[in-house]
Formats: structure tokens, sequence, C-alpha cells
């Protein structure tokens, strides 16, 4: 356990049902903290799918391929996930002003198969309860 998170070596997310999340964290390369300004690109995928995208997630977060950390919905019953057959894994960048950066992981994501497209949010927006629902808009900084 690091920082109050829990970190599984290899529970598949869709038999998890004691913790709405699990993480994973960068193991290789340098790559800066998270900052006031991180943000997220956020997968969303359907439960059928989400042990097999997760591994692919997890693996090149750990290998330093994509940000400083990662996490995904778990098969807990999440109040804040709504009525959807999907759930939802976070890839997580340190500054979402850093656009280079920013495209970098996306390019990453779409070599790991996830081509379609997937919005980015900021860490500030959800702090504020920013949700495309609450809101009843788009609230992404990027959509690709």
């Amino acid at each position: 356990m690091k920082t109050g998170k829990l970190f599984y070596d290899n529970r598949n997310p869709s038999k998890v049902t004691d913790v709405y999340w699990i993480f994973a964290e960068r193991k290789m390369g340098a790559y800066p903290k998270g900052t006031m300004c991180g943000g997220k690109w956020l997968i969303f995928v359907n439960k059928e799918r989400l042990d097999t995208v997760w591994r692919k997630i997890k693996y090149a977060t750990e290998k330093g391929k994509l940000g400083y950390e990662s996490k995904t919905a778990t098969a807990k019953s999440n109040p804040l996930a709504g009525k959807s057959r999907q759930k939802v894994i976070c890839v997580y960048t340190y500054d979402w002003t850093d656009e280079a950066d920013i495209k970098r992981i996306r390019d990453e994501l779409k070599k790991l198969g996830i081509a379609w497209k997937i919005p980015y949010k900021t860490d500030q927006d959800t702090f504020d309860g920013n949700y495309r629902g609450t809101v009843g808009q788009r609230i992404s900084k990027y959509y690709e």
C-alpha cells in the first residue's frame, strides 16, 4: 500500500468488490509528479472487456509508457458511476497544459488498441464536481 491507495498485482477489476478502484503506478523511467494542473484520459469500456484493457494499461503504466499512475473502476457498485454498463479506466498526467505529453500518452493508448475517441478531463473539474451529467455539456479539455 502506498499513499493510502491499494495497489494490487494480479486481481481482475471485474472480480474486485471490496474497493471502488485499483491502481497501477509507474515503476520505470522518470516522469513529473502530479501537479495542481493534472488531469487524466478517461477510457470507458464495457464490463466484459475491463480486465483485458486494464492489464494493457497497468503494464504500460508500470513500464513507464504512460503517465505517473492509472486506475480502474472495479465491480463494486459506485453511486458516482450512474447506470452505465461501462467502467472507466483513468490514465493520469502531471499537467494538462503540457500538450506534447498529453498527445504522447494518447498515442501510446492508441498503440494499446484504444483507437476510439476518449475524453481528457482536468483534475480540477473532478474536484469541482463537474461531470458531463451535472453540467449538461462536455467538459473535456481534449477529445480524441
